[in-house]
């Protein structure tokens, strides 16, 4: 069994309109909401639940992509690709959307077993991500794109908003960091991988000669490289 705090079928009035968004399949809410650990919980349910909220992250993630593609098109006309293929990637990266879940407080909302309720699950980062991709792509299933562009405004606007200029690749700004002070280049290496074999996340260590490691998940080693050199430009300030 799981602990669910979502109130069976109602998942709360605030959580609701913090979505911006009224279902009408709220099916597809419950899916978004339910941890592949509780899949159990929902058997019964008239609703297939056999991969909890994992398909509905795996749309979820294609959406924002393409929703986030679009603002950013919309809000600087005269940037180039480059530019936008940076705040993009910085836009889109788990931390973010993170962040979006505990602004909306998804983690109170989720189903999730005891093993990992007992785990701090709704707090743990990579849970949250994916459970708000898997909104986001309840979002689509349920309204379109407007409904989900309308939430990815809402939610990812201030962010554009916040940083006037384009992100540095934190991998080129650690690098050139190294550089400046006459070092090696950093080094990465994979230290380890969770979660099932076919959505594993990457586990990668930056090692700067001098300093201590720093550590950095993702769903691509590329994605976790980032994570890691950001960790480690944070450490160095």
């Amino acid at each position: 069994m799981g602990r669910d705090t979502s109130g069976g079928d109602d998942p709360g009035q605030a959580f609701v309109a913090a979505l911006g968004h009224t279902f009408a399949n709220r099916d597809l809410l419950r899916e978004a909401l339910t941890h592949r650990s509780a899949v159990d919980r929902q058997r019964g349910r008239n609703i297939d639940l056999r991969h909890g909220n994992e398909r509905l992250e795996f749309l979820g993630d294609r959406v924002l992509s393409l929703a986030v593609a679009d603002l950013l098109i919309r809000r600087f006309p005269d940037e180039s690709e480059g530019e936008l293929a940076r705040r993009h990637a910085a836009l889109v990266r788990a931390e973010t959307l993170a962040d979006v879940a505990r602004a909306i407080e998804l983690g109170g909302r989720l189903t999730l077993a005891d093993s990992e309720e007992a785990t701090g699950g709704r707090h743990k980062p990579a849970i949250l991500a994916d459970a708000c991709e898997a909104v986001i792509g309840a979002l689509y299933r349920d309204g379109g794109l407007p409904a989900a562009s309308a939430f990815v405004e809402r939610y990812w606007l201030p962010r554009i908003e916040h940083d006037p200029k384009p992100p540095r690749d934190p991998k080129t700004a650690l690098q050139e960091w190294a550089q400046g002070r006459g070092l090696p280049l950093p080094s990465y290496r994979e230290v380890g991988r969770e979660g099932p074999p076919h959505a594993p996340q990457f586990v990668m260590e930056v090692v700067v000669r001098g300093r201590t490691p720093a550590h950095g998940n993702g769903k691509t080693k590329r994605e976790a490289e980032r994570a890691a050199a950001t960790a480690m430009l944070g450490a160095l300030k």
